[in-house]
């Protein structure tokens, strides 16, 4: 049986500006593969409700998780949890548990919980809370859809209340060998020994380093006899691979 699959929705104008450089869609996808879950998408859309909800409907149609990143804070540009709302159908208010959290931590530091702040505890009818050990102000699931702060650290810390939940598969392995030769030498070879390993996947990444053409040649499955073989099949067509 097949890992299930995923796929991730950054949200944001600062990425899109360039302002900002994504730094969830690498951790995202390293922790779902430790996890059995094969990433198979990902998108970038900017701070539009239609965008948004046409995005979340597209994806969580298509695979069994999707995870998003961005959108959930106190400001007039923080549409990510009426966007969900939206596109699964459901209304979206203030909920008491949400309140209470966000009441014990501002009260705990001596603020306020302003109507700013109240927003975040805006959440669909319907979803689950995402545990946030950081700065508590939650995210949410709903159906499949794991819906999670931007801020870096804290969405580290989402992904790590999520994952337990979570059924994953058999987690992905990797090996990888550094030819120096140019693609266009490697691209036979390398092509037969997919063909050999159907089951598994192989990658070819160049590189230029102080003049000289090579690649490293990646090889990913779940199955880690198969990846040896596939491994020694390489080192057989290329002799010279570190």
């Amino acid at each position: 049986m097949s890992n299930p699959t995923a796929a991730m929705v950054v949200i944001g104008d600062e990425i899109l500006s360039g302002r900002t450089q994504d730094k969830n869609m690498h951790h995202l996808a390293g922790e779902l593969t430790a996890k059995g879950i094969s990433l198979r998408e990902a998108r970038v859309v900017s701070d539009d409700h239609d965008a948004i909800v046409a995005t979340v409907r597209d994806l969580s149609a298509t695979y069994a998780h999707v995870f998003t990143s961005g959108g959930i804070g106190p400001t007039h540009d923080d549409i990510t949890a009426d966007a969900i709302a939206a596109a699964f159908g459901v209304s979206i208010d203030v909920r008491d548990d949400a309140r209470a959290l966000l009441k014990a931590h501002y009260e705990s530091s001596g603020k306020e919980l302003n109507a700013a702040r109240l927003r975040m505890a805006r959440i669909p009818d319907g979803a689950t809370l995402i545990e946030n050990p950081v700065s508590t102000a939650p995210g949410f699931t709903l159906h499949n859809v794991h819906v999670m702060a931007g801020v870096p650290s804290v969405f580290r810390a989402m992904v790590a209340s999520v994952l337990p939940t979570l059924t994953g598969g058999a987690p992905l392995l990797s090996e990888s060998l550094q030819v120096q030769r140019p693609e266009s030498e490697l691209a036979g070879p390398l092509g037969q020994a997919a063909d050999a390993y159907p089951d598994l996947s192989f990658g070819s990444y160049p590189f230029i380093r102080d003049g000289v053409f090579g690649a490293n040649l990646v090889v990913r499955g779940t199955d880690a006899s198969r990846l040896a073989e596939a491994v020694a099949h390489l080192r057989t067509a290329f002799p010279d691979a570190a």
